[in-house]
């Protein structure tokens, strides 16, 4: 069983029941929760607040804000105030978001890695407390600093994450950010290059791969019976197989699959799309992208992120009983 292991969530449930996962998850022996936002369905901040509030032990992530729509001295006081709340226990998980939905929503996602090495660069002057002027591409700010008036005025310990995808960003947050949150939906092969880069950032910074926290999200249908659990990844499988070609790809999907769902799935897909190009994925690619299956079956695939470089599972569960899984990962079972 990994020493290390923490909980996703996402939108599926209500905020109160999400609360009731993380308080057992906590019991449980699970270092974190990661709270999405990604779709325009549920802020990041406000579960984290709730989760912050109602636990002890628990770290709480956000997985992932964007650097687009915040700017980064928002950034910062919002990253103050989680850690007031919960002191140590907060980390700042961010990422470059996506088209089409930043289009859609007037922001223009040009030089995604000056935009990002700015940001992080002074939220992270922020949070330590800084007096910050700086003059970039995307960020200009000119002495400014946390105004703390009442309260600690300590440096923050608020790590900053990136959640990276493509090879360039993976080296840049090898160079600049405490940790990586690695993307969910790719084979533990699809590792191999992102170590690489991040090894490649790492040495630009002076660092090595050991000083970059690598936690990966991970796809969890976990169920007694094998085949409800597998149907019940495969859904969002056969979605992602469509939406990421390229990424399932080189996760070793096979072309022919590829094309064959590309045929049936339009952009956005409709339902009976879905339906229809689910019948073309068998379970061996459900089982190849996620931990999907019996516990046995879920318990291995993790340990395989784990063999190909990860250093914590984030697991997103996709199953009707979000607390057998708990179980199943619980430290120490």
């Amino acid at each position: 069983m990994p020493k290390r292991v923490a909980l996703y969530l996402q939108d599926a449930h209500p905020i109160p029941d999400g609360i009731q996962y993380v308080q057992y998850a906590e019991a449980k022996g699970f270092e974190a929760v990661w709270q999405a936002e990604s779709r325009l369905v549920r802020d990041a901040i406000v579960p984290m607040a709730a989760f912050a509030a109602t636990t002890k032990r628990i770290k709480v992530g956000s997985g992932v804000i964007n650097n687009w729509t915040r700017n980064a001295a928002i950034i910062a006081a919002t990253f103050l105030t989680l850690d007031d709340l919960a002191p140590d226990r907060v980390i700042c998980g961010i990422g470059a978001w996506w088209d089409p939905l930043a289009k859609n929503v007037g922001i223009e996602r040009r030089k995604p890695l000056q935009a990002m090495r700015e940001v992080v660069t002074v939220v992270r002057d922020l949070l330590a407390m800084k007096n910050v002027t700086f003059h970039g591409e995307f960020v200009n700010v000119t002495g400014i600093e946390l105004d703390i008036v009442h309260g600690r005025r300590a440096p923050r310990n608020v790590p900053i994450y990136i959640g990276a995808t493509g090879p360039k960003m993976m080296e840049l947050t090898g160079e600049i950010a405490d940790g990586v949150v690695l993307n969910y939906l790719v084979s533990p092969k699809y590792n191999a290059e992102a170590l690489e880069r991040l090894e490649a950032g790492a040495r630009r910074a002076g660092r090595s791969i050991g000083d970059i926290d690598r936690p990966q999200l991970v796809v969890c249908s976990l169920d007694a019976n094998r085949d409800k659990a597998l149907n019940n990844a495969r859904k969002l499988v056969t979605q992602y197989l469509g939406q990421q070609p390229h990424i399932m790809k080189a996760s070793g999907v096979d072309q022919d699959l590829l094309d064959e769902i590309q045929q049936v799935l339009t952009w956005p897909a409709t339902e009976e799309q879905i339906e229809q190009a689910m019948e073309l994925v068998p379970d061996e690619v459900v089982q190849l992208i996620t931990a999907s299956g019996t516990p046995a079956e879920c318990r291995a695939k993790v340990d395989e992120y784990l063999a190909a470089g990860a250093t914590c599972p984030i697991l997103y569960p996709l199953g009707d009983d979000v607390k057998a899984m708990i179980d199943v990962f619980a430290v120490g079972s």
